[in-house]
């Protein structure tokens, strides 16, 4: 090329001497025409496409010589974006794993899990009786495979004794659905699944883990025995570690027949129960069959469905026809989980609250951005005048905005997977079962890409248009002092900061809406103390005593357990306040209008005492109140004026069935089943009536001292005496109680951590973007000070300067907020969206936050020396 360039010019050069000009003039002329040849040699190489992979690097070598010159603005910019980047990632990696990740089975697409809605339930149910699913498995028409399925802790015996292990309940036709082939052996078919129920000896398939830990990864293990519920099993298959079936927080590690269910359960049964709604079901269609053509074919279908499975069952059926009962599919690649209807929409709310945080980093450091760049006026002026582009410069500034960007990104992708974590443990509690994978995957990068990208043009893009809007001779003549001065070239910077006051406002505000509904949740009466209570869960399901012989072991282990140092009482129970389970009954009396419903719980004496519910009336059971002595019964004060209006419940028999019951209590109400529900009627019976042969209670410790000592010996002391069962689960009511709330949890803490970032970003937004106008008017300012102006009205002047900005950007961020608060009307719990004390709070912290950033840059000013600004002029 350079030889070409010369011989070009050598010929000009050369014409122009035949015309009579001298050497050095022939030679001056063909440059003069020929243009700058640096700049053809560029475009040129440009338009070969090797030049821009050159600028690029020179860009990014130039670019990161910048942040080096400036260490405080590059640290500010890299830590305010790995805020903002950071903990997008992390919530994104949330909602994937919960959302959106598909499960690694192979063709997923053609999946559905079936759901049903009833007339007399306001939500789709998931959950499907054996009875039911085993007419689905017969039905053929669209579906390839029916597969049921459930989670259940199982209790395998070991040397040591029995252990819980996450197991699942499948029918014959899951791993058929599934698709996933196993590493050993074989899966579970129809044929270890019978309609009719299975005898001992039962297949069972087990995970890689399990195989590894439990039989030390044995190549033999197919065929090999294992004992699970007292029953003894066979293992026939294998299944790889990347397989935990239809649920996506679920591990199992055993995988049990669905015949065996009555083993499993034991003392109770599902299967054959046609009020037993516990089964999940998934399908794989037929190959062609369309989601709408199997959501269509189940909702013609529904009815002959309830007819046959009815055929044993009339009243089912009759009651299942009468509440509209129709069977829908929907789109199943994703599994199904509990977990995805109850977070679905605060994990939404998060990662709006996200975005807004992103959007706020973007505007702050776009200011300062704009600021900085104001002066690199004279530089910028020197490169065009040197013959670069207008979009060579643009691009320049946008390499340097994308640098930040991807520093900032990867501080925060440092910091992602601890953030990601702890929200998991914060949503899932002290679960041992459920598991939520938030690794990274091909969306999570796809989704930080297009956050990198969507930042450096949020930041870079209007300060680079600005800086590059002048002409050159502008530029030159002014420089940077008089640009300033212009105001119309400072309406650019004012617009932004205005709209980062307004996104924080949202923010401040939105905390502040989440945190005083999540303080009311905490004050609100419980009616019980839950400080210092322990709960110990029981498991007596499988171990060999029963009836008396079981009740008489309780009432020995709740004696020796009282007794032991740290314990304030003892107590048992069939269901502990906000443990998430609740039975719910009727009873009626000739008084209360007909059947009422209410919660129900067994509890033995002292249980009262232990959780501080007062007692109103009447007294506490005996563990002398056993059959013999006629049923018995304690309600809360709300279920005695249901059920005795105006009258005294002390004495009175209440009716359920058609067994009579004698109040001989009433105690205060108190909060069941959640925080946000109103203390609903309740009714309290003794276990020492308890019916079933062999029920499991939970032990409610009142520890005197530390709540985990007392648990801990507790625990001990039911292994002691009953070595066979498992080893009791300890959790503290304070553990329950916030386990009850996760959700709203996450959501505050994040948005508190959000406001308090956006305060802070938006207290260095306003500082720095004020600090670089007012060094860049020192000489005005001189001057000012010189023709007589006092210090106070200079400091004023510059104060009001961000003071304005601060109120326009607070009225659009109020407008904002009123609107959007309205999605966080359901999340909240006694606030008002428009909760006057909260709107005040927040433009209040938000105004002192700007006040205080932008009067020490105007007292900066106000301390100049005019002789010192005009030496400097």
């Amino acid at each position: 090329m350079d030889e070409e360039l010369r011989s070009h010019l050598d010929f000009a050069a050369e014409e122009n001497r035949r015309r009579g000009m001298t050497v050095e003039e022939a030679r001056a002329k063909a440059l003069r025409d020929f243009g700058g040849v640096t700049q053809v040699r560029e475009r040129v190489r440009m338009r070969e496409g090797v030049l821009w992979v050159e600028q690029l690097r020179r860009d990014v070598e130039f670019g990161l010589r910048q942040l080096r010159r400036s260490p405080g603005f590059a640290v500010t910019a890299i830590l305010t974006l790995a805020v903002g980047l950071g903990a997008n990632t992390a919530v994104f990696s949330l909602i994937n794993g919960l959302l959106l990740r598909p499960l690694p089975v192979p063709h997923g697409e053609e999946l559905s899990v079936l759901r049903m809605t009833r007339t007399d339930m306001p939500d789709a149910m998931y959950s499907f009786s054996e009875p039911l699913f085993r007419e689905l498995e017969e039905r053929h028409d669209v579906f390839r495979d029916v597969a049921g399925f459930a989670g259940r802790d199982l209790q395998v015996r070991s040397s040591a004794g029995n252990v819980r292990v996450p197991g699942a309940i499948i029918s014959g036709e899951y791993f058929d659905a599934l698709e996933t082939p196993p590493l050993l052996g074989r899966w579970l078919t129809s044929g270890d699944d019978p309609a009719r129920g299975a005898s001992e000896g039962s297949s069972v398939v087990i995970g890689e883990d399990f195989w590894r830990t439990w039989f030390h990864g044995a190549p033999d293990v197919v065929g090999k025995p294992i004992t699970i519920a007292n029953t003894p099993f066979t293992v026939v298959g294998v299944m790889p570690r990347r397989f935990f079936g239809a649920d996506p927080t679920g591990r199992p590690q055993i995988y049990v027949p669905l015949a065996a269910e009555p083993v499993i359960d034991a003392p109770y049964k599902m299967n054959g129960e046609y009020q037993s709604w516990w089964l999940r079901v998934m399908v794989r269609r037929k190959p062609g069959v369309s989601q709408e053509q199997a959501d269509a074919w189940l909702t013609a279908a529904t009815r002959s469905l309830m007819d046959e499975a009815g055929r044993a069952n009339a009243k089912w059926a009759k009651e299942g026809t009468a509440a509209h009962l129709l069977f829908f599919a929907e789109e199943g690649s994703r599994g199904f989980t509990e977990l995805r209807a109850m977070f679905r929409k605060p994990l939404v709310a998060v990662f709006s609250l996200c975005g807004a945080m992103l959007l706020l980093a973007c505007l702050n450091l776009a200011s300062l951005l704009m600021a900085r760049a104001a002066a690199r006026e004279r530089e910028l002026a020197t490169r065009l005048a040197l013959g670069a582009s207008r979009g060579r410069l643009i691009r320049q500034l946008l390499v340097e905005s994308m640098l930040t960007a991807l520093l900032g990104t990867c501080a925060g992708l440092m910091a992602a997977p601890l953030v990601s974590h702890a929200l998991v443990a914060m949503l899932l509690g002290r679960s041992s079962t459920l598991v939520l994978d938030t690794s990274f995957d091909a969306r999570v990068f796809a989704f930080v890409a297009a956050s990198v990208a969507l930042s450096t043009l949020l930041v870079g893009l209007i300060p680079a248009l600005r800086a590059t809007s002048h002409t050159l001779s502008e530029q030159i003549k002014s420089g940077s002092h008089a640009h300033t001065a212009q105001t119309r070239k400072r309406l650019t910077p004012a617009l932004l900061m205005g709209a980062e006051v307004a996104v924080a406002l949202v923010l401040v505000f939105g905390a502040g809406l989440l945190a005083t509904s999540l303080a009311r949740l905490y004050r609100i009466g419980l009616g019980f103390e839950p400080q210092g209570v322990v709960n110990l869960s029981i498991d007596m399901g499988k171990q060999a005593r029963d009836g008396q012989a079981l009740m008489n072991w309780y009432r020995d282990y709740a004696e020796a357990a009282s007794h032991l140092p740290g314990v304030r009482s003892m107590s048992l129970a069939d269901m502990t306040p906000m443990g998430g389970s609740s039975w719910i009954s009727t009873l009626r009396t000739p008084w209360s209008g007909g059947d009422r419903e209410m919660y129900e719980n067994r509890v033995s004496p002292e249980f009262l005492a232990t959780m501080r519910i007062p007692m109103l009336a009447g007294r506490d059971f005996r563990w002398n109140d056993t059959m013999a002595s006629g049923r018995k019964v304690i309600l809360s004060q709300t279920a005695a004026e249901y059920l005795f209006p105006g009258r005294t419940a002390v004495g009175q028999t209440v009716v359920e069935e058609k067994k009579s019951y004698e109040v001989i209590g009433v105690v205060g109400d108190i909060r069941y089943a959640t925080l946000q529900e109103g203390a609903r009627a309740e009714a309290y019976m003794p276990i020492t009536q308890d019916e079933d042969k062999k029920p499991s209670y939970t032990a409610v410790i009142g520890a005197a001292g530390d709540p985990g000592v007392a648990g801990v010996a507790a625990r001990s002391l039911a292994m002691k005496m009953a070595p066979e069962i498992p080893a009791p689960e300890i959790t503290t009511m304070n553990e329950d109680l916030d386990a009850s709330i996760a959700s709203e949890r996450m959501m505050a803490f994040l948005a508190v951590f959000f406001a308090g970032c956006a305060l802070l970003v938006t207290g260095i937004g306003l500082y720095g973007t004020l600090a670089y106008g007012t060094a860049r008017r020192t000489s005005e300012i001189g001057i000012r000070i010189a023709l007589g102006a006092q210090r106070a009205r200079v400091l004023r002047l510059i104060f009001l300067e961000n003071a304005w900005i601060v109120a326009a950007g607070s009225l659009v961020g109020l407008a904002v907020a009123l609107a959007a608060s309205r999605a966080l009307g359901s999340l909240l719990y006694g606030t008002s969206v428009r909760d006057p004390w909260v709107l005040v709070g927040s433009v209040g912290v938000l105004a002192v936050i700007a006040s205080a950033a932008s009067l020490l840059p105007a007292a900066r000013a106000a301390r100049i020396e005019p002789m010192a600004a005009l030496r400097e002029q």
